[in-house]
């Protein structure tokens, strides 16, 4: 993990949970492991804030433990590095669980988010407590919990095993892959007791079962989105909507997060889900065009691998991402470079190596632009220069070098990806700079909002309301509409940053050997 990363890291930990925790991790993430001694120590704070700490990085998956090697009676801790930006996305989650679920669903998730980890009935009771939702009944939050378990976008912690050792040792956890979707006992009953204060939550029958948002599903969902969005652009509708029957097929028999491809896919199975489930009748119509068209285009997103069963298919997640990432690549070089320096980027990609001389006469650029960009790209790591060496003439004479730019497309992709955190870092300061820095007149505004509402409530009049409200000045209101309008262009630059180094992330995991974090379980 990189600088920039840790920066990042750090910056959003503080402002999710505070300085404490902040520390706790920044500690945590310069080593792989450290005890509670270590921890303490390094940062200052007593134990007992260490330990409250590490409890909620715990509780937000953000930190493991296990028994160290050498006593079995002290836990090391280790922070989870690629989880941390999670943390960014949770309005994401929310926005895809309510398109699928209704607000009902946003609810659970919400709760889910803001806690953690939950169990089953405590999640219902505070979603019940909430009255956002007035009109849906106990049974259809049950409903939706168990539906979304289904999904797989909720999932079982592992369970603590218990046992006469475990009051000495460091507490263990059992994970068996059966049970994560397992549906919890929820009584209805008993909910309603406790809602009327005559039960405890300690009565409830899953009060074992600890639930938590499975952050990989939320992610196969915004990579097929990513992957379905660039089909439809380029293709159209139909072609997009065809190829998401076959990663709903595809899923019957492939591991999600596998790396390079998908198990093999028939024509037949296509057409056959197509017929059952579309109503799409043009779709029907030429779907052998369609696939077609999907597997001639550049993008390769699907690859035609044998011939039974009408045909044999499968999703090409390598040189998908691979595509998809490279076109973001070229998009950043054109908007710092110019589209010049992206079509030099282009060739260099498409020849492998090639000298100062050819590039020119390839890219079609006159000699001294073509130079000028070739070393702007040079010195801003997009591209890099291989030396190789012949020996003179007899073996005796000098040697005579020559010099050839490349591409090293994982290092430029690292590259990106630095600079993608390093930006993020960087608006999350300015956002929070731009609220401290006014926060007093935003303080303003809230109270005088809510004066004015509540005056409505009461039916003051209008004049006296108005006259209330021009208690904030022209000039005040100037400058805070500014403000306003600044936090929410960072807020925008957050997502699309966002974006992108998901995209990129995408190709670390599916066109490289690198460990990503990403797998079906966790």
């Amino acid at each position: 993990m990189s600088a920039d990363y840790a920066h990042l890291c750090s910056a959003i930990l503080e402002q999710c949970f505070g300085k404490v925790v902040q520390s706790v991790a920044d500690c945590l993430f310069s080593a792989t492991t450290r005890t509670l001694s270590q921890i303490a120590s390094s940062t200052n704070f007593p134990r007992k804030e260490v330990g409250l700490a590490l409890a909620v990085l715990i509780k937000f998956r953000l930190v493991s433990f296990e028994p160290s090697k050498s006593n079995s009676y002290l836990p090391e801790y280790s922070l989870r590095r690629e989880d941390v930006i999670c943390l960014l996305r949770y309005s994401r989650y929310i926005h895809l669980v309510q398109t699928k679920y209704g607000n009902v669903g946003a609810s659970i998730a919400e709760e889910l988010l803001n806690s953690g980890s939950e169990t089953a009935t405590g999640v219902l009771l505070k979603c019940l407590a909430d009255n956002e939702n007035k009109a849906e009944s106990a049974e259809s939050y049950r409903n939706t919990f168990i539906q979304m378990i289904s999904d797989h976008y909720i999932i079982k912690t592992p369970e603590l095993i218990t046992g006469e050792e475990q009051d000495e040792l460091v507490p263990k956890f059992l994970k068996n892959e059966c049970d994560f979707f397992m549906h919890p006992n929820i009584d209805l009953q008993l909910l309603a007791k406790i809602r009327n204060g005559e039960a405890t939550l300690a009565n409830a029958p899953d009060g074992n079962m600890v639930w938590k948002l499975n952050y990989d599903r939320f992610h196969q969902e915004f990579r097929d989105d990513l992957m379905k969005l660039a089909i439809e652009r380029k293709l159209g509708d139909n072609a997009a909507e065809c190829f998401r029957f076959i990663l709903n097929i595809m899923y019957n028999t492939t591991d999600p997060w596998q790396r390079k491809a998908s198990n093999q896919v028939t024509f037949v199975e296509i057409k056959q889900a197509i017929e059952r489930k579309s109503n799409n009748l043009d779709l029907m119509k030429h779907l052998d065009q369609y696939i077609s068209l999907i597997t001639d285009d550049s993008l390769g997103f699907l690859r035609r691998v044998g011939d039974m069963g009408g045909g044999q298919y499968i999703v090409d997640f390598e040189r998908s991402f691979e595509s998809l990432a490279f076109a973001c690549v070229e998009s950043v070089i054109t908007e710092r470079f110019g589209s010049k320096a992206a079509r030099i980027f282009r060739v260099i990609r498409f020849k492998k190596y090639i000298e100062q001389e050819d590039l020119q006469k390839e890219a079609m650029i006159p000699a001294k632009e073509a130079k000028s960009l070739a070393y702007n790209l040079f010195q801003e790591q997009f591209i890099h220069v291989k030396c190789i060496k012949k020996p003179g003439g007899g073996g005796s004479g000098p040697a005579k070098a020559f010099y050839l730019f490349q591409i090293k497309e994982k290092d430029t992709v690292r590259m990106l990806l630095d600079i993608c955190f390093k930006a993020l870092y960087n608006t999350i300061r300015r956002s929070n700079f731009e609220k401290s820095e006014h926060k007093g007149l935003i303080e303003k505004s809230q109270r005088l909002d809510s004066i004015v509402e509540a005056m409505k409530e009461r039916g003051e009049a209008e004049d006296y309301i108005a006259e209330i409200a021009e208690t904030f000045t022209p000039p005040e209101c100037e400058i805070l509409n500014k403000v306003k309008h600044r936090i929410k262009t960072l807020s925008k630059a957050e997502l699309t940053l966002d974006d992108t180094i998901f995209l990129l992330q995408m190709y670390q995991h599916h066109c490289t050997t690198l460990p990503t974090g990403i797998q079906k379980f966790k």
